[in-house]
């Protein structure tokens, strides 16, 4: 009995001293997982950077719009008829008085005749009459009867001219036609659609601004346009017209600008995007728009620094610091507040930053920042 309880002693020390052991270890690789901590420096973060540029911008609205020709008709057919000559092709560009269409008027043609010699007869026939009432051999009656059959000749004659003159169709202004819709042939009743006609020099823009705008606009201010269709091409015009009223749903003026238009590139019902800019000129400090890092708290940017460190060289820490950012314009974004000209920020990189993060700045591949940004294809 007394040796069974010895060798349950000895094994119960045993165990104690493994355990006693495997704590020690433990406990050592813990001590030194601490010490390594409180001494680890985080590898510096590869970054790109940028100056803090100082300049000038025109300040600006920015819009879209839609293109509206100065003068725009649908022409079509006043009187019913048979159409017997198309003189235009699709798309050309027509003057003021051309030809255009011309439905048959052989029936009116052949009236006018006979109505044009009535009224040679009602017209010798009246001056016949007016010289008898001199000689007083008629009476006032029979001259007034002659007077007013010569009217009605001379009325008939002008009916008929007027009705050939609405079965001929000019272009009542000098512009661009579109594709016709009729045909030789074609029974045309009033109303028929025959080609619609545009007047594309100058043309109009019109776009809306909210309410807030009426402060700084007025008429002749410089007005730019670009389109998606030309993205390298750019319009300069002026601010022609301003809305006496506001839509009361919206809240926006409605506004119209004038642009030189001597190519015929700008088409009415063209989607464009339009900048009213001002006269003056305000100073602006720049940075790359990928340099901000954007948060609920406040927007901010990283400031680099050179910063020594104990027992080591001079090297370049990342400062956060919150600024108040403006208008954006291509790659860069006006800073209003928070910089100063010349300091240098992270341009790509912060989002992995925190602050007083150690970098390493890498600028050879770094893309520049433009103000007005164009893709090249490769």
């Amino acid at each position: 009995m007394k040796l069974r309880t010895k060798q349950w002693l000895s094994a119960v020390a045993g165990l104690l001293a493994v355990i006693g052991v495997l704590v020690g270890v433990k406990a050592g690789q813990i001590g030194t997982m601490i010490a390594t901590g409180k001494t680890f420096t985080p590898p510096a973060e590869s970054v790109t950077s940028a100056p803090v540029q100082a300049s000038e911008w025109q300040p600006s609205l920015a819009a879209s719009g839609s293109v509206v020709a100065v003068r725009g008709v649908t022409l079509g057919a006043e009187l019913p008829g048979t159409v017997r000559e198309v003189a235009f092709d699709s798309g050309a560009s027509v003057k003021q008085g051309a030809l255009l269409v011309k439905l048959d008027t052989s029936t009116e043609e052949a009236q006018l005749v006979a109505a044009r010699a009535d009224a040679t007869l009602a017209r010798l026939a009246l001056e016949r009459s007016r010289s008898l009432r001199q000689s007083d051999v008629n009476t006032p009656a029979d001259l007034e009867a002659v007077e007013a059959r010569a009217a009605q000749a001379g009325a008939a004659v002008a009916g008929l001219e007027a009705a050939i003159a609405k079965k001929t169709i000019r272009a009542p202004f000098a512009g661009r036609i579109a594709i016709r819709q009729v045909e030789v042939g074609q029974v045309v009743t009033p109303g028929t659609p025959v080609a619609s006609l545009q007047s594309v020099d100058p043309t109009f823009v019109d776009f809306w601004l909210p309410q807030q705008a009426l402060a700084t606009l007025q008429v002749g201010q410089q007005v730019r346009l670009s389109t998606d269709t030309w993205p390298e091409a750019t319009w300069d015009g002026r601010l022609t017209t301003i809305n006496p009223e506001i839509d009361p749903a919206t809240r926006n003026v409605r506004l119209r600008a004038t642009f030189p238009n001597p190519d015929g590139r700008l088409r009415p019902g063209m989607f464009a995007s339009v900048e009213v800019l001002s006269a003056e000129r305000r100073p602006v400090l720049l940075v790359p728009a990928t340099a901000a890092v954007y948060a609920p708290y406040g927007d901010s940017v990283f400031v680099l620094e050179a910063a020594a460190t104990d027992g080591k060289p001079p090297g370049t820490v990342a400062r956060q610091r919150f600024v108040r950012l403006g208008e954006r314009r291509g790659d860069l974004v006006a800073v209003e507040s928070g910089l100063k000209a010349g300091e240098k920020v992270v341009s790509s990189g912060a989002f992995k930053l925190r602050n007083g993060a150690a970098v390493v700045v890498r600028d050879d591949p770094a893309p520049g920042a433009e103000l007005d940004p164009r893709p090249v294809d490769r």
